[in-house]
């Protein structure tokens, strides 16, 4: 089985990156409830990075590893 590791860089952009648009504009992609995460899954995220960063994120909080996210978030505060 292959050993994965989080990409620390990804986990620093989910905790400084605040949401462009929509209903959630100005709140740190890490703060957005998994209700809005779940929405995006099933409309599709948006392509790019952004895309990747609320995929990312959605993964880790439906995995139940918030605290990952809370450890970052005040790393980088």
């Amino acid at each position: 089985m292959e050993n994965l590791t989080p990409d620390p860089q990804i986990l620093k952009d989910i905790a400084k990156t605040k949401m462009p648009f929509g209903k959630y504009k100005g709140t740190l992609i890490c703060d957005l409830p998994v209700s809005y995460l779940e929405w995006f899954k099933s409309k599709g995220f948006p392509p790019g990075k952004m895309g990747m960063l609320l995929a990312s994120t959605y993964e880790i909080k439906i995995n139940g590893m918030n605290s990952i996210l809370t450890l970052v978030k005040q790393t980088v505060r």
